[in-house]
């Protein structure tokens, strides 16, 4: 019987290992798994790699991680969101490095590893310095630079409903990066506000199959 419920958030991201790639999904507080990510601090890995559309806020979650100094390179596209005095306060002390990333190119770079493609052009960058040391090529008379996949070794991400099996609905802004994370990586934990029985999610509702999860643990909407 497949069943990839665990009963806690520790036990959720058990396993963790140091210098691990974690994928961190949301948008802005939007869609942020922070549940897993307080047990992630409180599980202990250090010298992780975060890839995340922003770097955190105030003392919780990312931010509380980048406190604690257990981060050791951040790959995101809005490093100067909200609250990030984390960021801010290491990137300073040199003891947190950045990559920069757009938006689009950090998602297409994921689902290029999801999709086992070895990589793209694209426009996005060519001629700055976030091109520095990357290949380029001119394609109908317009500079791309090439672009690698990127692979998380662990996705938190943040569902509103899952089924035993895995499968996942999200709700409006809040699915954000989270189905191609789900896809990106080699573990994949989800936190869900509720859990339902099989069957009771619509086929065509489901964003994320079961085949892209690991584990799952309830947090409640209100948790």
């Amino acid at each position: 019987m497949i069943d990839k419920r665990v009963n806690t958030t520790a036990e959720a991201v058990a396993g963790v290992r140091d210098g691990s790639t974690v994928l961190v999904a949301g948008f802005g507080a939007v869609g942020v798994a922070d549940h897993l990510l307080d047990a992630l601090h409180e599980q202990g890995a250090r010298e992780l790699t975060i890839v995340a559309n922003n770097s955190g806020n105030g003392d919780y979650g990312l931010a509380r991680l980048i406190n604690a100094g257990r981060v050791r390179k951040v790959i995101c596209s809005y490093p100067r969101s909200g609250d990030y005095s984390a960021f801010l306060n290491a990137y300073r002390a040199k003891s947190l490095e950045l990559e920069l990333v757009p938006q689009g190119t950090i998602s297409e770079r994921m689902r290029c590893h999801a999709a086992g493609l070895g990589g793209f052009f694209s426009p996005v960058s060519a001629g700055t310095k976030l091109a520095e040391g990357k290949e380029t090529r001119e394609i109908d008379g317009r500079l791309h630079v090439f672009e690698k996949p990127l692979k998380g070794d662990v996705a938190l991400i943040k569902a509103n409903k899952a089924d035993r099996w895995g499968n996942l609905t999200y709700i409006k802004s809040a699915r954000n990066f989270n189905p191609v994370m789900a896809m990106a990586a080699d573990l994949t934990v989800v936190e869900v506000d509720a859990m339902v029985e099989l069957g009771e999610l619509d086929p065509e509702a489901v964003v994320t199959p079961s085949i892209f999860v690991d584990r799952v643990v309830v947090v409640g909407a209100d948790a």
